[in-house]
Order: C-alpha cells, then sequence, then structure tokens
C-alpha cells in the first residue's frame, strides 16, 4: 500500500470527523478540548465492553442453555 495513499486517507478519515462533529468551527484551545473529553469517552466505553461484556454473554448463555433443557455445568 502507498504511503501517501494511507496519509490522504486518514487525513480524510479526520476531516470527515471534523464535518460530522463540527469541531472545525472551535478555537485551537476548544479543539483540544473536545478531543480530549471524546478520545476519553471512546477509551471508557471500549474498556467498560471489554470487560463486562463477556461476562453478560456467558450468564445470558447459560440462562438460554437452563430454558432449553441442558443440563447444568455442575451437575455432568
Amino acid at each position: 500500500m502507498d504511503v501517501k495513499r494511507v496519509k490522504d486517507y486518514l487525513y480524510w478519515l479526520y476531516y470527515q470527523y471534523q464535518l460530522v462533529t463540527c469541531s472545525y468551527v472551535l478555537e485551537p484551545w476548544e479543539q483540544s478540548m473536545f478531543h480530549t473529553i471524546t478520545v476519553t469517552v471512546v477509551a471508557m466505553v471500549v474498556y467498560t465492553a471489554y470487560v463486562f461484556v463477556p461476562i453478560h454473554v456467558r450468564l445470558a448463555l447459560q440462562f438460554f442453555s437452563q430454558i432449553f433443557g441442558a443440563q447444568p455445568e455442575g451437575t455432568v
């Protein structure tokens, strides 16, 4: 892959991000605050999903396996 194309694509993605969030109209210090808050929120969502989604999926699988008549793991 061409490095220039990757650089242009990343610049295009950042431009789209600025258009969608309307952050291009902010002052530079406001942009940095906005980007910091946005990155922090996204990081917290990713961390929470990484920690808690597997637990909920496991509990849902146990619940539905009990509903459909599978034996509990402790009695096997």
